[in-house]
């Protein structure tokens, strides 16, 4: 039935079940993966909490196969040093990691109203752990406490610094940590001895882990400034960012992998990270159950930066510009990056977020109007044809090769397009795609109020109203919109759009589904504009014909 389609309708198809297909496989298929592969890593963290009593091993790459065992005194295990923050709250362990992390701002609170906790206690590495590639020095270090220079520390209005001491017999570690009000530290490791040792960021925080977004680790190294960051700089008038990252997914690390001249170092879900940033680091990454591992070695002194919080770029850019390149917007990062700094310069005007989308998406909606208007003008002289086509393709049923030129023959004669209505959707696919990405992983959003009953524009609508009347308003488009299909069972099947599209923008946060609703009510509003304009073009050249 396909093949007798004009191309033009069999391409429009070929989309809309693509989109349909990655949406639903995004939400339905990979959320269930998702879920599956934190059961399996929680069982083998229970397995590994009866089992593990032998000493740590040490694997092909260098790092201790199994750090603390995770039924070490509570004198180890117990909170060395204690830190009041402006940014946070957190402890550092006898083993001198830190082993808790409690972000202070109100809005990130879990639906019973603590604070998150950004360090899981079941991790299987927590920030500043050390790993020895010698398996007995390995042990000792974990069955040996850490001794403090201060228990309490302060840094709610300035930095404060502390040192942490180990002694390993003939090998000793002084780490000397100063905190920064930000969520930022720096670490200087002073090793006494000859020991190769391996020091981890911490597993990424296991806060926001959904199926839509990347969890893992995020290995960046200097490189040419890419063209999102020339993009960006030009609007923003800032300088462009030189950095190239790797990304290594949650499951997908199968052997270890070695990176050297490395500078940036992460483990983050979709809105949080733990990292480290310095120069010429040489980072190994690994699996644990799953779950990807960072650790960076060395045998001697060691300097680097650390940082533990949200994914904010206002506060990753403070520290490092280069930092930003931890918040991943998937394949069209080059048009996301600079559409988020676009965005988050509207807010600086602004000052709310849902309203800066809003002048975003009508911003874009301008941008983005001659291909529009070029593929809408298409559609409706491709609908004024189509009785003709049908004619077509009635009389020449059973010969394609004529059917094909008579209707290339007939498009040519009217000044259509067989492709004019399809083309300029596909050129904008990246753009929506790109938009998606930024509202899904800036956290920015978190907490951002809109309108009346729109208090976080990270969460899906608490009553439906967006996602609700962006199937009305679909709907309403499609009504007016000019179709050329010739087959009733395509056309009820292009019905059903409107409330698939609902379903699945249900769950969707609020602010990526206020963006496709205002887009909506703009494409009604421009199509109802263009039917207009051909209705009077048309009567325009029916009245020139009779003269």
């Amino acid at each position: 039935m396909l093949d007798k389609l004009p191309q033009s309708k069999r391409l429009a198809i070929a989309i809309a079940t693509a989109l349909i297909f990655f949406v639903a496989y995004d939400h339905f298929y990979l959320s269930k993966i998702r879920a599956a592969m934190e059961a399996n890593a929680t069982a083998a963290q229970i397995a590994q909490k009866n089992t593990a009593k032998s000493a740590p091993q040490t694997s092909a790459a260098g790092v201790s196969a199994q750090g603390a065992n995770l039924n070490t005194a509570n004198s180890i295990s117990a909170p060395l040093v204690r830190v009041v923050g402006k940014e946070a709250n957190f402890t550092i362990d006898g083993l001198g990691r830190i082993s808790s992390y409690a972000l202070n701002d109100a809005k990130f609170r879990n639906e019973n109203g603590d604070a998150i906790n950004l360090i899981d206690p079941k991790s299987h590495s927590k920030p500043l752990e050390m790993r020895f590639e010698d398996a007995a020095l390995n042990a000792m270090a974990f069955d040996t406490p850490y001794s403090a220079s201060s228990n309490e520390l302060d840094v709610r209005n300035g930095e404060a610094s502390v040192t942490l001491s180990q002694s390993l017999g003939a090998v000793s570690i002084n780490k000397i940590l100063t905190f920064y009000p930000n969520g930022s530290y720096k670490l200087d490791l002073k090793l006494g001895g000859n020991a190769r040792y391996f020091i981890s960021p911490g597993s990424r925080p296991n806060v926001e882990v959904d199926s839509y977004t990347v969890h893992g680790v995020i290995v960046g190294k200097p490189g040419e400034a890419g063209i999102s960051d020339k993009i960006a700089s030009f609007f923003t008038g800032s300088q462009a960012i030189s950095e190239s990252v790797e990304i290594f997914k949650d499951g997908d690390v199968d052997k270890n992998e070695r990176i050297s001249g490395a500078n940036i170092a992460a483990s983050s879900d979709r809105y949080y990270t733990t990292l480290f940033y310095g120069e010429s680091l040489n980072a190994t990454v690994t699996d644990a159950d799953k779950i990807s591992q960072v650790f960076i070695g060395s045998d001697g002194d060691l300097s680097l930066t650390g940082y533990i919080g949200a994914k904010d770029h206002a506060t990753l850019s403070s520290i490092n510009p280069a930092l930003t390149h931890i918040i991943e917007y998937g394949w069209f990062t080059f048009i996301a990056r600079p559409m988020f700094k676009f965005l988050n310069w509207l807010h600086g005007y602004i000052g709310n977020w849902g309203w800066s989308i809003v002048v975003l998406t009508l911003i874009i909606r301008l941008i983005l109007f001659p291909l529009s208007y070029k593929g809408m003008l298409s559609m409706n002289k491709l609908k004024d044809l189509a009785p003709k086509m049908k004619e077509l393709q009635e009389k020449y049923k059973d010969d394609k090769q004529k059917l094909q030129m008579h209707m290339m023959d007939l498009y040519k004669k009217n000044g259509a397009n067989p492709m004019g209505g399809c083309l300029p959707i596909l050129l904008q696919i990246p753009v929506f795609f790109a938009i998606y990405r930024v509202l899904l992983n800036a956290i920015e959003l978190k907490g951002a109020e809109w309108a009346l009953w729109i208090h976080d524009l990270s969460l899906k609508d608490p009553y439906y109203i967006l996602p609700i009347t962006m199937g009305i308003l679909m709907f309403l488009q499609q009504k007016i919109t000019p179709t050329t299909f010739t087959d009733p069972m395509q056309e009820k099947m292009m019905k059903f759009l409107p409330l698939i599209f609902t379903v699945f923008f249900v769950m969707f946060p609020a602010g990526l589904t206020l963006y496709w609703t205002v887009n909506n009510f703009c494409s009604i509003i421009q199509q109802y504009v263009i039917n207009k304009a051909f209705a009077r073009h048309k009567q325009a050249q029916i009245a020139e014909k009779k003269s």
